[in-house]
């Protein structure tokens, strides 16, 4: 069995590895091509805007903004507190529900 997982391990690798070259030598390849179209067209006599298609950015509608006004529930600005605190580590997980049951109990 070890042998098995070995040679499908050895042709993951090989498959991976042959990918990564095919899509390196396409975009290489792509990338010289488009050279090649833009020698043509500015040999041509076309202006340098027609070399190249030039795509409009993409507009993207804006994000919801969050409420404003502060927070109203001292509450909810507590279990916030103590979120940002088990974030960033210096709680435990235990702490923080003991704490969040005792914001919440009263």
């Amino acid at each position: 069995m070890p042998g098995l997982l070995r040679g499908v391990a050895r042709t993951a690798v090989i498959a991976g590895t042959a990918s990564a070259v095919s899509g390196r030598v396409q975009r290489r390849q792509q990338g010289r091509w488009a050279e090649q179209d833009a020698q043509r067209a500015q040999a041509a006599g076309y202006p340098p805007q027609y070399a190249q298609p030039q795509y409009p950015q993409p507009q993207y509608a804006p994000a919801p903004e969050a409420p404003t006004g502060g927070e109203t529930d001292p509450t909810i600005a507590q279990l916030r507190q103590l979120a940002e605190l088990r974030d960033q580590g210096v709680l435990t997980d235990a702490e923080f529900a003991a704490q969040k049951a005792r914001i919440l109990g009263g």
